[in-house]
């Protein structure tokens, strides 16, 4: 079955800098974009970053360029988010997302909390 499982998330100071990862599983990691997505409290989920197939540059939301970095390594089924300059209104948790045949699936989700 399809797996995502994050990893990476924890407290940092503002400024700061963390790594998620997402490794996949149960599916052809190589054929399919990944994206990152966040939820604050009482807010709705949001999209952070995407990145095709193939790699290279990913999209972005407008809030998250230049401070995201989002990449992949399909030869460890792997999908990462790279955050620096982290501000306290990125305190979220952090999904991993993939969308297979029209089906939604998502990873359980990493705390990011940004906060001095």
């Amino acid at each position: 079955q399809v797996q995502l499982v994050e990893s990476g998330g924890g407290l940092v100071q503002p400024g700061g800098s963390l790594r998620l990862s997402c490794l996949a599983s149960g599916f052809v990691f190589t054929n399919y974009a990944m994206s990152w997505y966040r939820q604050a409290p009482g807010k709705e989920r949001e999209l952070v970053a995407s990145i095709a197939i193939a790699g290279g540059g990913g999209n972005y939301a407008d809030s998250m360029k230049g401070r995201f970095t989002i990449s992949r390594d399909n030869a460890k089924n792997t999908v990462y988010l790279q955050m620096n300059s982290l501000k306290s209104e990125d305190t979220a948790v952090y999904y991993c997302y993939v969308q297979l045949y029209g089906r939604h699936y998502w990873g359980q989700g990493t705390q990011v909390t940004v906060s001095s």
